[in-house]
């Protein structure tokens, strides 16, 4: 199994969904992301992270509410945004890696 590390380092992007189970918006979220996920294939990696489950990781990438979506490409944060977002303001910004 990689690392969190190895996966965001490497050249496909990946698409990190910082959530929690509690969280309204991140179940209204949820669909969208299994869609994008279903969409793009192996052309890009998503991760679903638990913010209660790993603070370590919540408190590293500065993430303050949930949902917050993190865009990495080689290691590198290419974009970020938190809260409800539409399944093309998601795509748009994956296009533009992929």
């Amino acid at each position: 199994m990689s690392s969190f590390k190895d996966i965001i380092s490497g050249e496909t992007p990946t698409l990190v969904d910082f959530h929690a189970t509690w969280c309204r918006p991140c179940h209204t979220m949820s669909p969208i992301i299994d869609e994008i996920k279903s969409h793009y294939g192996n052309k890009l990696r998503v991760i679903k992270v638990d913010v209660d489950k790993n603070q370590k990781a919540s408190a590293k990438y500065k993430v303050r509410g949930v949902p917050t979506f993190l865009l990495f490409q080689r290691g590198e944060i290419k974009w970020r945004a938190a809260g409800v977002l539409t399944r093309r303001d998601l795509m748009q910004q994956i296009d533009a890696l992929v």
